[in-house]
């Protein structure tokens, strides 16, 4: 079969690179992430001969994605890096319904967070379209003869729905916001409901929620609050503590944060996501960690507290909880919960983008921050997010996620859970369906007979994935773009 993208199957379907989603620093590869990524192309090309299948169709079927995983446990097993895996059987290399009954799943994926860019935003202004010259400029085209795209041309509208929902099992998602100056936004309150409007097109309306965003630092946005709600309908508020107009960020536990807090309860949406982790630089760096958390999370227990990223930091390599000498990563959140007596499965919840996606280069650190989550926070209350689509599409860190497991050596040393499929049901959507108040089973009855699910039907038949990323890739192309954004490393 001929493929317009790809053709020749040099794009591994799990992907281990140097992509960020643009609010950290990308981070070289190790030396195991080399070989994992050299092992599996090795792999897939004894294993496509082995199916009598070319590179490109092996790499699209589940045995590709199957056969790419096991080349990771190769070569960290190989590095001794062996206290978390992907739990899947040699033979699901080369034994298609072995690979399918691990990897196609029918969980419900309730990814609460995205992202989009508009490329006709007047955040071009300051942010030219050279900005972006670091993205596929136009390779997720399936027209091969379509001609020049713009660099932002893979970030429109109908890429998004592509990615999450045609080369996904993604159900719904929650659309959220980066940290701008109000007249410098890559994705306004407009532009996000113009794509709601889209899919509503394709009579998924139930599949995509808003987030309001609010800097609460920044004059207008508290005020903003109750036109989100009553034009916009959000769900939810997004805000980055760590975020400023002069660089200095705020804690939720201080003046302007209570009052944040406080019009949130009033207004009666009462879900806060806040960024933590994944710090922009030095500065304000104090305010990208989670002391705060504990402590509002104690004071407002009818509020549900979301923490994106869960404090992860990609500098920082995740091991046990420690306990005093927690301070920084995953730890300052774990610590705060301690300190401040909120019990596993409160108002707090850990939230995944951008942090599972990173930690799947690593096992050992994988393992430790999945545990301490589940353990501290709960079971209940882990929330799977993407930040996709900066990482192109999802579907390659929900099918790690799915055959990922905590070694039981680590399990009965450090108390953590074993990952089962009910605990993976869990953190995959039914734990969010909860914060939002929705029915899952409602949601996937009406999902399986609309026009997104007829049309990834059909798609499905003849699947196109570009198996790309979207985000910054080196230091300079970060820099750049944080430049372009206003914002600085100092």
């Amino acid at each position: 079969m001929k493929h317009a993208i790809d053709p020749h199957g040099q794009r591994l379907p799990i992907k281990l690179d140097t992509t960020s989603n643009g609010e950290f620093v990308p981070v070289p590869l190790s030396p195991v992430n080399h070989a994992a990524n050299h092992i599996a192309q090795q792999s897939a090309t004894v294993n496509a001969g082995r199916l009598g299948l070319g590179r490109r169709d092996f790499l699209l079927s589940a045995c590709g994605a199957a056969s790419t995983l096991l080349a990771f446990n190769a070569a960290n097993a190989t590095a001794g890096k062996t206290g978390g895996f992907f739990d899947l059987r040699a033979e699901a290399a080369f034994e298609p319904q072995l690979a399918q009954a691990s990897l196609e799943k029918a969980e419900f994926i309730f990814d609460v967070q995205g992202h989009f860019v508009d490329p006709t935003s007047a955040w071009l202004k300051s942010a030219p379209e050279s900005a972006f010259k670091f993205t596929t400029k136009g390779n997720c085209a399936l027209n091969e003869n379509s001609g020049p795209r713009s660099h932002l041309a893979c970030l429109t509208p109908e890429e998004f729905i592509k990615d999450v929902f045609m080369d996904s099992d993604t159900d719904m998602m929650v659309l959220s916001f980066v940290p701008t100056r109000r007249d410098a936004s890559p994705l306004t309150i407009e532009s996000a409901d113009a794509v709601r409007r889209i899919v509503e097109r394709m009579e998924g309306n139930h599949r995509l929620l808003l987030h309001g965003r609010v800097n609460p630092n920044q004059p207008g946005d508290v005020e903003d609050m109750e036109e989100l709600r009553d034009r916009w309908g959000v769900s939810a508020w997004k805000t980055y503590t760590q975020w400023g107009l002069d660089g200095n960020g705020f804690y939720l536990s201080d003046d302007v944060g209570i009052r944040f807090i406080e019009k949130a309860r009033a207004l009666g949406v009462k879900v806060i996501c806040v960024h933590k982790g994944l710090p922009f630089g030095r500065k304000s760096y104090e305010h990208s960690q989670c002391s705060d958390i504990g402590v509002v999370a104690r004071r407002f227990p009818d509020v549900s507290f979301l923490t994106y990223h869960s404090g992860f930091v990609p500098a920082v390599t995740e091991g046990p909880f420690v306990g005093k000498g927690a301070d920084d990563g995953i730890d300052t959140l774990i610590r705060s919960l301690v300190e401040n007596g909120v019990k596993p499965n409160s108002n707090v919840y850990a939230e995944l983008g951008s942090t599972w996606r990173f930690l799947m280069r690593d096992p050992d650190s994988a393992a430790h921050a999945m545990g301490k989550l589940l353990k501290y926070c709960g079971p209940d209350n882990v929330l799977w997010g993407t930040d996709s689509i900066w990482y192109g599409s999802p579907q390659d860190q929900i099918q790690a996620f799915r055959t990922f497991q905590i070694s039981q050596q680590f399990r009965e040393k450090y108390g953590y859970p074993e990952i089962t499929p009910a605990l993976r049901a869990k953190i995959f959507g039914l734990n969010a369906a909860k914060v939002y108040k929705i029915s899952p089973e409602e949601i996937r009855l009406r999902a399986r007979g609309d026009r997104v699910a007829r049309e990834r039907l059909a798609y499905l038949e003849n699947p196109e994935p570009h198996f790309l990323t979207y985000g910054p890739k080196t230091r300079r192309e970060f820099l750049n773009l944080l430049r372009w954004n206003g914002g600085s490393r100092a």
